[in-house]
This record gives structure tokens, sequence and C-alpha cells, in this order.
């Protein structure tokens, strides 16, 4: 099953036609909000909105594991997460949209992991390539049957909301 979370530009789904809506419990709290099960043009697809209805939780304290613990629960195996963000390009006017292909993680103070215990087994994660390709040439083909526009690659710099980067933070890139 495939899962869209919307960010702050991204509460709800024009054409989803809803099924049902669900009230998720997890072992790390609940989820941002109820997700909404539904289908989208003909796919079944869970919808969540990432920082609650009503843009009610900042980014610094939406509970990421609660989120896809429940997704995964659910038996979602994709993700296709939208985000607002802000650009540094001036080649790419407001609006662009950009299929990213590596993230660099600049946040802090949040529960990033469930490997949260000292007493349990873990191994390390390969995060060489974070986004799935196989999801990436299916969006970028889609995008391509739509006519829509759509650079394909870029970084996704994930700072420590709600503040926007300053002037320094941007020019070191």
């Amino acid at each position: 099953m495939l899962a869209i979370i919307g960010g702050r530009g991204l509460t709800q789904l024009a054409n989803l036609k809803i099924t049902h809506r669900q009230v998720m419990r997890t072992p790390y709290g609940e989820p941002s909000c109820a997700f909404l099960f539904g289908t989208l043009n003909q796919h079944e697809v869970i919808f969540l909105a990432r920082h609650g209805y009503g843009y009610t939780i900042p980014p610094h304290l939406v509970n990421y594991r609660a989120n896809l613990w429940a997704l995964r629960e659910q038996g979602v195996m994709d993700v296709i997460s939208v985000a607002t963000v802000g650009g540094i390009r001036a080649d790419l006017a407001p609006g662009t949209l950009v299929l990213p292909d590596q993230i660099m993680d600049y946040t802090h103070g949040r529960d990033s992991t469930y490997f949260d215990s000292r007493n349990i087994s873990y191994s390390n994660i390969d995060f060489s390539q974070p986004y799935s390709q196989s999801m990436r040439g299916r969006i970028l083909r889609s995008a391509a049957l739509m006519e829509q526009p759509c650079l394909d690659g870029g970084v996704y710099a994930a700072t420590q909301g709600p503040r926007l980067d300053s002037i320094a933070e941007v020019n070191r890139y």
C-alpha cells in the first residue's frame, strides 16, 4: 500500500475518495492525526497530514517515529512525502517540483531512531541512497505522462524548524 504524507502546503488530497478514518496508537505514541484511508485514481492510499489537520504541530514536535510505525503496521511499503521548502537556486521558480535524490539532516533534539535502548540488537543502516530508486522512477514517469515538469535530483536539507534558514546558512552552499 502507498502512503502520502502531506506537509504544510498539502493538508488534504482533493481527489482522495475517503473510505474511512482511523486513529492509530503505537509504542511511540499517537501519529500526527487520524489516517485517511481511500482511493486515489483507483489506487489504495493512506493520507497523513504530518503537521496535523489545521497545521497544529510544528516541525520539531512531529512524532515521526509514531507516524512511520503506524504506517508500517498498516502494510505501507511505499511513502511519498510532500514538503514545502525554501529554495536556494535562483533558476528554480517558486512552485517548481523537485524530486530529491539526497538528504542532509540538520535537525537536532528529535527522536530519530527506533534503536533507543542499549539492550537490543541493531545493525547499521545504509543511507547512501536515502530515496527509493524504483519509487523515484515511478514518480518521474508519472510526471512525464502528466506533462508536469519535474527536476530529477536535488538535495533536501532538513533544518530545525519552525524557523527558516539564516542568510549565512543558505550561503554555505
